[in-house]
């Protein structure tokens, strides 16, 4: 039997799990089920808990192996169940040794967890993988780790600090996944738009966005993930303007729109920042849309605080919002603040996906009778450069159709191929 890997989390976790499966490969590993989990909320790591008991009952004879940020953060946690044979930290589940070394080779059951200190790590040596498993769009890492500390986030002490992948390996990666037939690929990290302060010369993300389009010239859509908006370069407002490869979607790590909460976050912008930020970016591109992450019923959250969350949303035209209930992390300074009563939480979350639902939908309707570019992820579903999902009844995987936009719902949209579209 093959190996099985579960993937929670980040664009990221689903680029490493690529490298995993190489890696186990590699190493020779059978019949094994590997969990690559998420930390960045308690219910991410209880789902990952819920599913390792679900994948013993009904593989009571399989190797159990679990990885990831979560292993990485509390890897006595995972060690503690009896359905765990083997707890490898982010930095050894990237390597074929670690493999070796679990219970399909004899692994001594005190040898349970190799997780080492994640700060310890000061290079990100590149992962080359040849495709991402079921996907026709493929990922690349540009970075890994995080230098901030913000009072929520546990996700440094699981990718330690922040180190950049050098500009011709990820350019090498790119050039090999477009000569394997993918039509785009995103650049992602957990920082990105720290890419390049541990590097010779110091480039900026814009410089790296720059030398990938320029360098492969075949590649037809190149996306960057989630970025913090206070770091981005000149380079890549200039990118934004000029490179019609890259795809007019942004998705920002906003938290909240309300100052007074963004310095207890120890965030680096404020509420002013992102604002301008967006009319920037929607100056230089018109047609940009914009996702954001935000954070409901973070410690000491007012009324009044909470609905500058609401309003930014109007006010940066966002259209996907990412909503995450404020869950407290061991270990992190917004976990010892004045909690907000968990009802409370869970109903300003609510409203603000409410609210995000409503604003997607405008952001989709606004698309309808417009010709899209559309990436077809599968017979009869595609993606535009806006990364709206689109029903389609023509292509194949992983080609790129025009298409005419003929309505809109909350689940959204619906295109016919603009020939056929002309033609009827």
């Amino acid at each position: 039997m093959s190996v099985d890997i579960t993937t929670f989390g980040c664009r990221l976790n689903t680029y490493e799990s690529e490298v995993m499966r190489e890696r186990a490969d590699e190493a020779g590993l059978d019949d094994a089920i590997v969990f690559n989990t998420c930390a960045v909320t308690g219910e991410a790591v209880r789902q990952a808990r819920q599913a390792i008991r679900k994948a013993r009952r009904d593989n009571p004879d399989r190797t159990i192996i679990v990885t990831g940020c979560a292993a990485q953060t509390e890897p006595q946690t995972f060690a503690a169940m009896n359905e765990v044979d083997l707890v490898l930290g982010n930095a050894e589940k990237l390597t074929a040794d670690a493999y070796r070394t679990g219970p399909d080779f004899g692994i001594d059951a005190s040898e349970k967890v190799r997780v080492n200190d994640i700060m310890s790590v000061r290079e990100n040596a590149p992962q080359f993988v040849e495709a991402i498993e079921g996907r026709t769009r493929a990922f690349v890492q540009v970075q890994n780790g995080c230098d901030h500390r913000c009072t929520f986030c546990i996700i440094p002490y699981g990718r330690g600090n922040s180190r950049s992948v050098p500009m011709g390996a990820i350019v090498d990666q790119v050039r090999r996944l477009v000569e394997n037939g993918y039509r785009e690929v995103v650049l992602t990290g957990v920082d990105i738009t720290s890419f390049g302060a541990d590097l010779l010369g110091t480039p900026r993300l814009g410089t790296l966005v720059r030398a990938v389009l320029r360098h492969v010239p075949e590649l037809d859509r190149l996306r960057i993930s989630s970025i913090d908006s206070i770091e981005a370069d000149e380079e890549l407002m200039r990118a934004i303007a000029e490179e019609e490869r890259l795809m007019p979607h942004l998705h920002l790590s906003l938290q909240s729109g309300d100052d007074m909460i963004l310095k207890r976050m120890k965030r680096r912008h404020l509420r002013a920042d992102a604002i301008a930020f967006c009319q920037e970016a929607r100056r230089l591109r018109p047609d940009m849309v914009f996702g954001a992450d935000l954070i409901a019923g973070f410690p000491t959250e007012t009324d009044a605080m909470f609905e500058q969350s609401m309003a930014i949303v109007d006010e940066c035209d966002l259209a996907h919002l990412h909503v995450f209930p404020f869950s407290p992390r061991t270990g992190t300074p917004a976990a010892r603040m004045p909690q907000l009563e968990r009802a409370l939480v869970k109903q300003r979350a609510a409203r603000l996906r409410e609210k995000g639902e409503a604003a997607r939908l405008a952001c989709y309707g606004r698309d309808v009778g417009e010709i899209r570019s559309v990436l077809v992820e599968r017979p009869g579903h595609g993606r535009t450069e806006h990364f709206a999902p689109v029903q389609i009844a023509s292509g194949e995987a992983g080609e790129i159709i025009s298409a005419r936009i003929a309505s809109a719902s909350a689940q959204g949209l619906t295109a016919t191929p603009a020939r056929e579209a002309a033609c009827g």
